[in-house]
């Protein structure tokens, strides 16, 4: 990989996991503290939807970062040509 295409890619990295940490910080810190007293308005299963996303919400959206996350490596990966067959 030249120099150039070294820099592309990982701009393209960094700039995922910037958006993955944005919004793993928004969902932990915002949906279960921060938000929580809006949240618990609503009511899902019985339960507080701020008390449902801090205990087992935010762990779907974690499974479904994963999924995200490893899907679009593939496409950075795949468009620098540095994928495995």
């Amino acid at each position: 990989m030249e120099n150039n295409s070294a820099s592309g890619y990982w701009k393209a990295t960094l700039g995922l996991l910037t958006k993955i940490l944005i919004i793993w910080f928004v969902v932990s810190f915002g949906a279960g503290i921060l938000f929580a007293p809006a949240l618990n308005s609503i009511s899902l299963g019985g339960y507080p939807l701020g008390f449902w996303f801090a205990h087992q919400g935010a762990i779907y959206i974690y499974i479904a970062l994963i999924f995200w996350y490893a899907k679009k490596m593939g496409d950075i990966d795949r468009q620098f040509d540095v994928h495995e067959e």
